[in-house]
């Protein structure tokens, strides 16, 4: 997988990215630090472009592996940039596994707002963001 999200630093109470459980087709293989859309009912797929995120795969899932994958949801993590961003900018997932600029998003925008980003990046750089979801 390209672009895959890399984790920095985990946060929550035990220090571990705060994960939660999503169902999963079994016929579906995602890599370990994907960025996941949240599908109803409460399950998670590949990244589409700027949908609604469930958070950064923690764990492989091998087609015909089971039914659940864990999503990493709080935490600092080394992205690729889509377009330019800059520090302290509202992020949103992009298909690619990359981040976008969010600036244009309103305050009701829920899921798509994913974080925000720690430094400056041009198109197709890597940068670190804060995911909190």
């Amino acid at each position: 997988m390209s672009n895959e999200w890399t984790k920095v630093e985990l946060y929550g109470a035990n220090n571990d990215g705060e994960p939660r459980r999503y169902t999963i087709a079994t016929g579906t293989s995602i890599s370990k630090g994907a960025l996941l859309t949240l599908t109803d009912p409460r399950t998670a797929t590949a990244q589409g472009a700027k949908s609604y995120t469930a958070g950064v795969a923690s764990e492989e899932h091998i087609s015909g592996g089971g039914t659940s994958i864990a999503a990493w949801t709080n935490g600092v993590f080394s992205v690729t940039a889509s377009g330019g961003i800059r520090a302290g900018e509202t992020i949103v997932g992009c298909n690619g596994n990359t981040v976008a600029s969010g600036a244009a998003l309103s305050a009701s925008s829920g899921a798509r707002a994913i974080g925000y980003a720690l430094e400056n990046a041009a198109h197709a750089e890597t940068l670190t963001v804060r995911l909190r979801l």
